[in-house]
């Protein structure tokens, strides 16, 4: 029997059948209309991401995730202080049992399920195609705690095939490698005879195909497509003896790959690199158990996420949940925050499962000194549109100044010659790829933000224009008038922008309300690892930029500091990574709690229970709300620690404690406010300073403005009179959620939405249906004509009455409409 620590825990169309409804839910998400559009072709932020190859569309029809109420693994150890080996099994094989009941009681009903995947370590529950009425039967079986869509996840990174002006990783901590520190790199396939890894890659496990090893895939309808990103990540973590000395963060690190993303089948017939969040979830059940057999004392220590889902930052999801529970097994979660930008004001842009409380969120910094620039003019006989130096978005320098026509995407061969006037649209490389295709000798992209260098390999100048100077040059060229671009000779520029977090990284509140992500890392221009060689035979190098890069620095650093104090515990680590990072100015919805800085959070003396705090939403005068906080002295010496918080808003009961070696107290943090700020959200740092030692940070934010707006915008059923009919039934629209464009793309989504059944006299029926965790879209529902038991409804007059609950605030918004039973 062993001792284990008790961490806190803190599209197309995917059809959902619900029963009597049978109900199609669109997750295709479109940009507000009322979204500021100033030219043409450029985009708020949006589902798609600011940096990457365009998100394929992923049909996952009927695919849902089953929880259930019975304790996981994860559950029953967090309320135990010893589990021997055999104990775990025995939970496991409880829960599975639990889930076959489950499934029994769904063939009573003459429904077969057979689950994609099982899960018992980190959550009770599984995944699988739901037929008609399974829905609605699970939701009201009281064994099961909820049933959620299964998500897509992709790739966080957009690589670069050139090291030029590729910056080196500068975190590590001196005298430490991460030996002895098992890391499990959740992601697409890994190229393991890769030399730059080093054989420190093991063979790893495969969920997406079930086979023997974590390998690199093949495209099977192109060949010579492979999965890379998963090879990059693992030099990321563990590469050595690169060009002009690059290495991985923790090069002596054991990694153990666990294929959860890779080549399936997209929506359009063909195959994409992507995950989905059921594989995700498995991927973690490994992760805390590698050999499968039920008992997690053989853990690895840290698990990194690669991909993301877009703006799903769910905190009640089941890879939220999945997430705490591999927390509460002793395993730290690393993942990206995602690379969708800047958004708000209330919501952010992170996406899932960083949005989980219990992960560890990541942001990108930009770690470069200097940055490639050009000066272009853009004249049209004596009008100058534009005459500035642009940023270089290809590593690519031009080797002379020159001059040529600008040209718009048009007919083939519009762009021989000229410089290409392009938006990036949804993915820039395949828009720059498209112009040279088409005969461009230089490319000037606008409407995103991209970060220089971040494009390459494409042999011509790429430069970003101001949307103003392209608005006024589309609409000379337009009016067939002759626009010529100088461009000048590049030359090397003080980055502005070194040390902050860079414009694609995304940040906010989460759906929980939480501030994030809780650290940032560098991630732009990141030398690493390719699958392969190049063609002189020799390893192949790229360098990558986005904040599953950041994500990978900051779980090799997190190997280091459990290298150098072993005893830490995994919400230690999360605590120390995050509360001793570098502040930039505060806590902001741009950075948190601050930039990764490993040597402190090895020397760190405190941890907390918590990398980030939520209050809210604000009710009104009289409100308050409490949160408790563990702090625990992880020093060798007797600490005397003073709370204090960055505003009056926050007190801390008490705010002077004294904690001996290896001692814990628990700490009130109350929020109070009586008025309403300006504001929609306020920001700020609890610092929990130890005397003599740094302090310990915890951002925290009270929401002040939950969504106002009906979050059911329109209902409509077609035809509101007819017979029941499970063939043909009618048909119910619901637009739930919002997305609203103002300066910057707002997200609103539902937590939960209810289709109740009433009489025309206002008795209530029964729950036909309740989806969890909407993003905002148009869904449709089927209505058959029967009752929440399944019964065919009497002829006469009924309502259907529509509840969407907030993420945030207890206030719903309600629709109903009318029908009639012939």
């Amino acid at each position: 029997m062993r001792p284990r620590r008790r961490p806190a825990i803190r599209l197309l169309a995917n059809v959902l059948v619900l029963g009597a409804i049978a109900a199609v839910a669109w997750y295709v998400v479109r940009p507000s209309s009322t979204a500021e559009h100033r030219v043409e072709g450029s985009e708020p932020a949006s589902w798609q991401g600011l940096v990457g190859d365009a998100h394929p569309a992923v049909s996952l029809a009927g695919r849902m995730i089953v929880v259930l109420e019975t304790p996981s693994v994860a559950q029953r150890l967090a309320r135990v202080k010893y589990a021997s080996e055999a104990s775990e099994r025995r939970w496991a094989a409880e829960d599975f049992a639990a889930q076959q009941q489950v499934l029994i009681q769904l063939a009573r009903h003459g429904l077969s399920v057979r689950p994609d995947y099982s899960y018992a370590r980190v959550l009770d529950g599984f995944s699988a195609t739901l037929v008609p009425g399974a829905v609605a039967l699970l939701e009201h079986n009281p064994e099961v705690a909820g049933v959620y869509p299964v998500r897509a996840a992709y790739p966080a990174t957009i690589s670069t095939a050139t090291l030029d002006n590729a910056v080196g990783s500068s975190v590590g901590i001196p005298g430490l490698d991460g030996t002895g520190i098992s890391i499990a790199l959740l992601d697409t396939g890994v190229d393991l005879k890769q030399p730059y890894l080093g054989g420190r890659a093991e063979p790893g496990i495969d969920v997406v195909s079930g086979s023997s090893d974590a390998s690199a895939q093949h495209d099977p309808q192109a060949p010579k497509r492979v999965e890379r990103h998963g090879t990059e990540l693992a030099g990321l973590l563990v590469g050595e003896g690169g060009p002009d000395g690059i290495q991985g963060v923790a090069p002596g690190a054991t990694l153990l790959p666990i294929r959860v993303a890779g080549w399936q089948p997209a929506a359009n017939g063909r195959d994409a690199v992507y995950g989905r969040s059921d594989q995700l979830i498995a991927g973690l059940e490994r992760a805390v158990d590698p050999n499968g057999d039920g008992d997690t004392h053989d853990a690895v220590r840290i698990a990194l996420i690669g991909e993301t889902e877009p703006f799903a930052s769910f905190p009640d999801s089941p890879e939220s949940r999945a997430v705490a529970g591999a927390l509460a097994l002793d395993v730290l979660v690393v993942a990206p925050a995602g690379n969708d930008g800047d958004v708000g004001p209330l919501y952010g842009s992170i996406g899932g499962p960083a949005g989980s409380p219990a992960a560890l969120a990541v942001g990108t910094t930009d770690p470069r000194v200097s940055t490639s620039a050009v000066r272009v003019v853009l004249t049209q006989g004596l009008n100058v549109f534009d005459d500035s130096e642009l940023p270089l978005l290809d590593a690519t320098l031009p080797g002379q100044a020159f001059e040529a026509p600008v040209g718009v995407p048009g007919d083939p061969g519009a762009l021989r010659g000229k410089v290409a006037l392009v938006a990036a649209g949804r993915s820039p490389t395949a828009t720059v790829t498209a112009a040279i295709a088409d005969g461009a000798v230089a490319v000037l992209l606008y409407g995103r933000a991209l970060p220089p260098g971040s494009l390459g390999g494409f042999g011509v100048p790429i430069a970003e224009l101001p949307v103003s100077a392209a608005g006024a040059t589309r609409a000379a060229i337009r009016r067939r008038f002759s626009v010529e671009a100088a461009f000048g000779n590049a030359a090397e520029q003080p980055n502005r922008a070194a040390g902050h977090v860079a414009s694609f990284s995304s940040r906010g509140l989460s759906f929980g309300g939480l501030l994030e992500p809780q650290v940032s890392a560098p991630g732009i221009g990141v030398p690493t690892s390719d699958p392969g060689a190049s063609a002189d035979g020799e390893p192949a190098f790229v360098s990558v930029t986005g904040t599953s890069v950041s994500a990978a620095e900051v779980a090799g650093a997190a190997a280091l500091v459990a290298q150098e104090r072993p005893g830490l515990s995994a919400t230690d680590l999360a605590s120390l990574v995050t509360g001793s990072a570098r502040q930039s100015g505060g806590a902001t919805t741009a950075s948190a709690a601050g930039i990764l800085d490993p040597g402190a959070s090895a020397v760190g003396e405190l941890s907390a229970s918590a990398t980030s705090l939520a209050f809210g939403p604000w009710s009104g005068p009289h409100w308050r709300e409490t949160q408790r906080v563990v702090i625990r002295n992880v020093s060798t010496r007797r600490l005397t620690v003073t709370l204090a918080a960055s505003s009056s808003l926050l007190t801390a009961v008490p705010d002077h404690i004294v904690l001996e070696p290896g001692a814990q107290r628990t700490v009130k943090v109350r929020a109070r406010a009586s008025t309403r700020p300006v504001l929609p959200v306020v920001t700020g740092i609890l610092a929990i300073r130890p005397a003599g030692s740094p302090a310990l940070r915890i951002p925290w934010a009270i929401a002040f403005r939950p969504p106002h707006a009906p979050l059911v915008r329109q209902v409509r059923l077609d035809p509101p009179g007819f017979t029941p009919s499970d063939k043909k039934p009618a048909v119910l629209q619901v637009v739930a959620g919002r997305i609203v464009g103002t300066a910057t793309t707002e997200i609103e989504p539902v937590d939960r939405l209810d289709v109740l059944l009433y009489t025309s006299y206002g008795k209530f029926l029964g729950v036909l249906a309740q989806v969890r965790d909407l993003l905002p879209g148009d869904y449709s529902f089927g209505i058959t004509g029967r009752g929440p038991t399944g019964d065919v409804l009497e002829p006469g007059s009924y309502e259907l009455r529509i509840v969407a609950w907030p993420v945030l605030g207890k206030t719903p918004s309600r629709r109903q409409i009318s029908f009639r039973i012939q």
